[in-house]
């Protein structure tokens, strides 16, 4: 099978022009398949508080009311992601942006949960994900970035997270392709001290995360991206880890960046 880059990123790197511009320029030197998945970071948060729009997050995830809806739909999918492209094909990187309502590429389930009312949240799984569509687009050269944005296929638009988006892009096409899925933030992987950044750990299985977890270790934004890394790796992608962006190219080449998943 061919090898299949996954790769999500985030947080500060977009809302940093220069970072954003060398770790593209990074990735577009990626020989072979690969994906680009990122969120919204701290430009939907700082548009929210100038347009008065409360937000409300819940271990590391977004509470979507309407108002929230449009303002990520108009930041995620318009303004990060179609920079992202055209940076992309500054570097002759042919890339193509999405949502998940374009082509149908990823069909969400608006969450329903007991206690809390997440809004206009999508849920997805691998069935969600446009498997063959995304398949010939990659045939054809193409490099898909997805945006956070999903639908139900009844006309609405959703809000879903973007690590999930992530993994589970790399398991439905880790039937295809070899794949890697890459979590690219501002740390050296998991820190297990985060007031050292040099503490970061080479491996983390579930025992380890869940001893983290419980003693208050990990920051809340982490947590997302582990939860999805660690169901990633059960579900068939062959490689996960959570790097420092700055270190991708080393990363491609060395393959001993950051913290790798354990089963």
């Amino acid at each position: 099978m061919n090898k299949l880059h996954i790769i999500k990123i985030g947080g500060a790197l977009i809302d940093d022009k220069k970072s954003l511009k060398a770790f593209l320029e990074q990735f577009s030197q990626i020989e072979g398949a690969k994906i680009l998945i990122h969120g919204g970071g701290k430009i939907a948060e700082t548009l929210a508080e100038k347009l008065k729009i409360t937000q409300t997050m819940i271990d590391g995830r977004r509470i979507t009311n309407k108002k929230t809806l449009k303002l990520v739909t108009m930041v995620y999918a318009g303004r990060i992601n179609k920079n992202i492209v055209a940076k992309l094909q500054s570097f002759n990187c042919n890339a193509m942006g999405f949502s998940g309502a374009d082509g149908n590429l990823i069909q969400a389930e608006k969450r329903q949960h007991p206690t809390i009312n997440f809004g206009f949240v999508g849920d997805i799984n691998e069935k969600s994900i446009n498997q063959e569509l995304i398949t010939n687009m990659i045939n054809l050269g193409l490099v898909p970035v997805f945006s956070a944005i999903t639908h139900d296929k009844k006309g609405n638009l959703l809000n879903t997270n973007a690590d999930t988006i992530a993994g589970t892009i790399a398991q439905a096409l880790s039937k295809n392709f070899e794949t890697e899925l890459l979590f690219c933030f501002d740390k050296n992987g998991v820190l297990e001290n985060v007031e050292d950044e040099d503490s970061n750990l080479k491996t983390i299985n579930k025992n380890k995360f869940s001893e983290l977890k419980s003693e208050g270790k990990l920051h809340k934004g982490i947590l997302p991206k582990l939860e999805n890394a660690f169901k990633a790796k059960e579900n068939g992608v062959q490689k996960v880890s959570l790097i420092n962006e700055k270190k991708l190219s080393d990363q491609i080449k060395q393959g001993n960046e950051g913290t790798e998943i354990c089963l």
